[in-house]
């Protein structure tokens, strides 16, 4: 069961000791994905076939995640959270959620759904040193924490639907991978001004 909730190598420091699990990573990346437009949505759809819809999603999304060695945080009605470089750093945590990031589009591109049409995403992408930990006791979360994190969810919600938008930190690292189409400088709350680009595809 812990296994399912948390990172193996978490979960196995967990069934043996009971101290405070908290790290800091000096280099993760973060993901942030969003149905756009979902509150209004929501209420136009019966309960059960949203949850359908959103578990269709979520487990393709699971499965490339699982496939890029990437850990799911969390899901937040229908936001969806990914991490790479944590619990276990990579020097290519970025590249490797880029890769993720563009599989996850390409599925709801190709979806075969009779409500494809209907639900499209947002997706944000940003990179930093960010604090990590296990939190409660009861009901375990393996979280992270810092501003990184903050931005990243930002870059999801000044984006725009059917793109990915990363962070200059991000772009720094991708762009001798991936062809990345710059937006230009932004508003971002709390940030000021921040110059962003959209994720297109990996370079052949």
């Amino acid at each position: 069961l812990l296994c399912n909730i948390l990172p193996q190598s978490i979960a196995n420091v967990l069934k043996n000791d009971t101290r405070t699990i908290a790290e800091r990573f000096e280099a993760v990346s973060i993901l942030f994905a969003d149905v756009v437009g979902f509150t209004p949505l929501s209420t136009t759809v019966e309960a059960e076939e949203m949850v359908t819809l959103l578990n269709e999603i979520y487990t393709y999304f699971d499965q490339v995640v699982e496939n890029h060695g990437l850990e799911k945080i969390r899901t937040m009605g229908d936001g969806y959270m990914v991490a790479s470089g944590v619990p276990i750093p990579r020097p290519d945590h970025a590249e490797a959620l880029a890769g993720a990031a563009l599989e996850m589009m390409a599925f709801l591109e190709s979806w075969d759904s009779p409500r494809a049409a209907d639900i499209e995403f947002r997706m944000g992408i940003n990179s930093g040193p960010v604090l990590a930990g296990v939190i409660g006791r009861k009901k375990f979360s393996y979280d992270v924490w810092g501003d990184p994190v903050n931005v990243a969810s930002r870059m999801e919600t000044h984006g725009e639907p059917g793109r990915i938008q990363v962070s200059r930190d991000t772009y720094e690292l991708l762009k001798d991978a991936f062809v990345l189409e710059k937006r230009g400088a932004i508003y971002i709350k709390g940030k000021g001004e921040m110059e962003t680009w959209y994720l297109i595809r990996r370079k052949s």
